[in-house]
């Protein structure tokens, strides 16, 4: 086997339920989910919902994280390592802790407050987001999707021009706010200040970062590149290319949902890929990773 990376889904991934298996079936997520100090209750947003709170940006991310801790665990505990990680906006959270830089309580508290600054940032803002959809390649990367976001009337028109271009589709996604544009600065800039009084550990696994497409460049801080990724473009394409150039060519994608694998077979159709979520999808990656 060559070389496993793990992604991390984001955002809109969320489903009630996700972790139920884990816990009912595993000490490790017992442990996790028992032991979550915050001021709301993860588990039971998790398990029970309802989606309509549980979708709130302010508690998805830490359910979201939650879950993918522990999912992370069981992987490691059947001997199931990454070599490479990188996670989808919020998933970056989680491909950090993956990679011994933050530990679990302090992922979990890191994105409830990301997910409060968020909130705050976008409140008042009439913003859209939407999915363009199969832009010709020389205007558009080889997977042909690009996620635009802002202001609704400038995202409405820049929509409207790539129709116009060639794109086949253009899909308002069911966001909260403007994510990953300028207009989240403020949060970028309370993150910088919450930053201060965080402990990052060694990182044990290279991450690829979502602003770069890279591992951490020399003189950069892990701080600053979370201050810059709430505000900038993801480069996911480019993070799973840079995961292929070095060798991996097996990705595990960690959270509720298969989008990532689905978007990660469009760039290359010869990535093994397989999807963990729950009981039963852990023991068929298991199972899977021990055939090859």
């Amino acid at each position: 086997m060559g070389k496993i990376g793990f992604v991390y889904a984001g955002q809109g991934s969320q489903v009630v339920g996700m972790g139920q298996s884990f816990y009912d079936n595993y000490q490790i997520a017992k442990d996790v989910f028992d032991n979550i100090d915050l001021d709301i209750d993860v588990k039971k947003l998790c398990f029970e919902g309802p989606l309509e709170e549980l979708s709130l940006t302010r508690n998805t991310q830490p359910c979201m994280v939650a879950v993918a801790v522990v999912a992370t665990k069981l992987l490691k505990e059947n001997g199931i390592a990454p070599d490479y990680v990188a996670g989808l906006s919020l998933g970056e959270y989680s491909a950090l802790n993956a990679a011994g830089v933050l530990d679990d309580q302090t992922a979990i508290n890191l994105v409830r407050f990301r997910g409060q600054a968020m909130e705050r940032a976008a409140a008042g803002i009439e913003s859209k987001m939407i999915a363009i959809i199969g832009l010709d390649r020389e205007l558009l990367n080889e997977a042909g999707q690009l996620v635009i976001g802002g202001e609704a009337e400038a995202v409405t028109k820049a929509s409207e021009l790539a129709l116009e271009k060639g794109a086949r589709r253009a899909i308002p996604l069911n966001t909260s706010g403007p994510f990953h544009t300028e207009l989240l600065a403020s949060a970028s800039n309370e993150l910088k200040e919450k930053f201060v009084s965080v402990n990052f550990n060694e990182m044990q696994v290279p991450v690829i970062f979502n602003s770069s497409a890279k591992e951490l460049e020399s003189g950069v801080s892990i701080a600053q590149m979370l201050e810059k990724q709430v505000m900038s473009s993801v480069y996911f394409e480019d993070s799973i290319r840079y995961m292929l150039e070095n060798g991996v060519d097996t990705i595990i994608e960690i959270g509720p949902g298969k989008v990532l694998s689905g978007f990660i077979r469009k760039i290359d159709k010869t990535i093994k890929t397989y999807q963990v979520e729950d009981q039963a999808s852990l023991e068929k990656t298991l199972a899977g990773l021990k055939g090859e």
